[in-house]
């Protein structure tokens, strides 16, 4: 074993000084470089990564939507595609890359359905505004397909049954259906539909090549062999529907009849998997090269999870540690759920056998590795119900002018404030303070597990207190919901038969100590909070890019594109261009990547510190908050090569080959070598000890939880069954 500082200590400056001071290195270990591009509800985002997983640059565009009535949202593909061009223009001039060096890019984008036409591929009105060409996506939270929903989910077909039982509004065949009912004209006999990381795709290569991800978690498609699928799509389905356009010319509308008998001409990929090289003027678009290749797109959600789950922790998981002892590649990702959080959050699983999970959708096969399959759980208001909660409360002015006035977030101030509450009452800890608190906060449905949109809200103990320690004991009531929710996902899941061993999460939460804290007293787990808390989802898609150029390099070695590419490397080795940085001798400046000085600036991208708030409550007997200090070394075991630049060893390589020779090539064990080698390293909350009274307090507390869901769902069916 030996030491160094987290290479996710160093700043934007210093890793790039790093990655461009490698040009003086063999080809075959010469540092590369990948773009991830995310299309979030509200924003698109680009980042460029070297092989070592640093963050070298992140750029991000607003993009809009547009609702002209309610239910009815939608979004511009021309308006994304823009978007999309500038942030990965804006990465790579700021970088200082040469394109020549970036080799893959990866998309992943919100499941929304885009419609255009089928010869000319120029944008179709989605409405209400029919005259829009403009407006050509159909966004995923828009809930005009009702109707269509009920009618498809009537038909009980077995594909239904690998989307939690029932489709879900907020899915694409519903929406598609709306269309063929209300498109004018005999518009709807010309359209072709995309899920919007597949148009992305199809943008980037001109190949109308369709992801797992998309189609099967959103799309009902159901892979061959399972339920004797045949084709993936089901003809009968679809005819029942209403939609037999669909089925004309083998699915052509959809993507085509999966195709698994030729490993060369797939149309329908798995996470990560080669799609194709970049076409010359989109390259030019984008300010890449024609030398990149695109991997197959994700969901948004399951970037997330590539982005996470296989981070290095600062301490042993012991329950990591004995399974990764036992299983190799992908194999290693089972029992680590992956929790993207954001506005609502998403629960991903990865099992190597179908478990299906009442109120969770899945299981979907082949959507991030090949003969793997997920599941996903999902909570519809996380991070929405936190900010629901602060902003409706008559203190919330207050809490503004406090938190500014401190120079610290709302959540920092709560928590701090929370901590001086539990002291000033004598409570033994933060948790007791809420001890008869009882908050139920489904305020928009239930998405996991109990799958009932119709929930709503419930509060037990209020006070006509407004004060600012009230909306901070409501605060802590909120937090508290969230985790008791994640706790009955997780148990749904493993009495189901997932074995479940760490929570890797993403996003803003993250920072929030408080409430890593309550998800890991409440489900009993260790939380694993990523490198890239704010990135994680965007990075996860330039792996999927590093994915798909190391398979292209493994498949097509000696091919035009891939001598090309050795021949622009080649050219790059001695030479010393404006834009590329510092040749090799700059390393001398750091001696080794340890020697960096602690005080550099860390980079914005890179792990967390906790914040002022949060290392005062880690600092309390009463609440706290493990964490590793940036500055300090990180253990690393013998295998994590500092200098090791090649997203893949040669052993891998070697394997690999010889799986392709045989006609059995595994993307998932691909894509776990590149996200082990460059995820970097999370910092873990672990559980308090089972006997620990908190852990009491929130065991009887999730008892009340449970009766609380339980009650509202029988009041209604009282109220249902006297008529009413």
């Amino acid at each position: 074993m030996h030491s160094r500082k987290s290479r996710s200590s160093l700043s934007i400056s210093q890793q790039r000084l790093l990655s461009h001071s490698m040009t003086g290195l063999s080809l075959d270990q010469k540092v590369m470089y990948y773009v991830g591009v995310d299309v979030g509800t509200g924003s698109a985002r680009a980042c460029i990564i070297d092989s070592m997983g640093n963050i070298l640059s992140l750029a991000e565009r607003p993009i809009q939507r547009e609702q002209l009535k309610p239910n009815y949202i939608t979004q511009s593909s021309q308006e994304i595609w823009q978007a999309v061009c500038h942030c990965v223009k804006s990465v790579v001039r700021d970088s200082g890359v040469p394109r020549e060096k970036i080799h893959g890019i990866g998309f992943d984008a919100t499941c929304s359905l885009v419609v255009v036409e089928e010869d000319t591929d120029k944008e179709v009105a989605v409405g209400p505004d029919f005259s829009n060409t403009d407006q050509n996506i159909i966004l995923w939270m828009d809930h005009r397909a009702i109707e269509e929903t009920a009618i498809i989910n009537a038909t009980g077909d077995k594909c239904l049954k690998y989307v939690g039982g029932q489709m879900s509004v907020e899915m694409e065949i519903p929406k598609i259906k709306w269309l063929k009912n209300n498109l004018p004209d005999g518009k709807f006999t010309k359209c072709k539909f995309f899920d919007l990381a597949d148009y992305l795709t199809f943008k980037a290569t001109g190949k109308e090549t369709r992801s797992f991800c998309s189609t099967v978690c959103k799309q009902g498609l159901i892979p061959i062999g399972v339920e004797g699928s045949t084709e993936g799509w089901s003809r009968e389905f679809l005819t029942e529907i209403g939609l037999e356009e669909l089925c004309e010319d083998n699915f052509r509308r959809i993507g085509g009849a999966v195709k698994n008998d030729d490993p060369q001409n797939k149309n329908f990929l798995s996470a990560g998997e080669f799609v194709g090289a970049l076409d010359e003027n989109v390259a030019e678009e984008l300010g890449l090269s024609a030398l990149c290749v695109v991997g197959s797109g994700v969901i948004d959600a399951y970037a997330g999870w590539v982005g996470t789950v296989a981070a290095r922790t600062d301490v042993d998981i012991p329950a990591l540690v004995e399974t990764d002892q036992k299983k190799v590649g992908i194999d290693r990702a089972t029992g680590r759920l992956a929790a993207v959080a954001g506005t609502s959050t998403c629960h991903i699983a990865m099992s190597r056998d179908p478990i299906f999970v009442d109120g969770v959708w899945g299981p979907y096969r082949d959507v991030l590795a090949n003969n793997f399959w997920c599941a996903e759980g999902g909570q519809s208001c996380t991070g929405a119900l936190l900010a629901h909660v602060m902003t409706t409360h008559p203190a919330y002015t207050e809490l503004s002018q406090l938190s500014d006035a401190a120079s610290v977030s709302k959540f920092d101030y709560l928590n701090s404030r929370l901590e001086m509450l539990a002291q000033q009452r004598e409570e033994r800890s933060v948790v007791h303070l809420a001890k008869n608190l009882f908050f139920y906060g489904d305020y928009h449905g239930n998405r996991s597990p109990i799958a009932d949109a119709s929930m709503r809200a419930a509060i037990i103990g209020q006070s006509m207190d407004n004060s600012i320690d009230d909306l901070a004991l409501l605060y802590l009531g909120a937090c508290e919901f969230i985790a008791q929710q994640t706790r009955q996902i997780v148990e749904k899941m493993c009495v189901s038969g997932h074995h479940l061993s760490a929570i890797f999460m993403s996003g803003g939460q993250c920072r929030n100590g408080l409430l890593m804290r309550l998800l890991a007293d409440c489900t009993g787990l260790p939380i694993v909070i990523p490198r890239y808390i704010d990135a994680a989802v965007v990075f996860g898609s330039a792996l999927l890019g590093a994915v798909a150029s190391e398979s292209f390099d493994l498949k097509q070695t000696g091919t035009d594109l891939s001598t090309r590419r050795k021949s622009s490397l080649a050219g790059l080795v001695d030479e010393n261009p404006g834009n590329a940085g510092p040749k090799k001798s700059a390393l001398s400046k750091f001696g080794n990547i340890g020697g960096i000085a602690s005080g550099d600036i860390p980079s914005p991208y890179t792990a967390p510190s906790a914040t002022a708030s949060t290392s005062q409550i880690a600092s309390t007997v009463g609440f706290p908050f493990p964490t590793a200090d940036d500055s300090e070394a990180i253990e690393e075991d013998d295998n994590d090569k500092a200098l090791d630049f090649s997203a893949v060893n040669s052993k891998w390589k070697h394997e690999m080959q010889t799986r392709m020779k045989k006609g059995t090539s595994d993307n998932g064990d691909a894509m776990w070598n590149v996200m082990y080698n460059m995820t970097g390293g999370g910092k873990v909350v672990q559980p308090r000890s089972e006997d620990d009274p908190d852990r009491h307090l929130l065991n009887i507390k999730y008892k009340i939880f449970l009766d609380m869901a339980d009650t509202q769902r029988k009041y209604r069916d009282m109220i249902k069954q006297a008529g009413f």
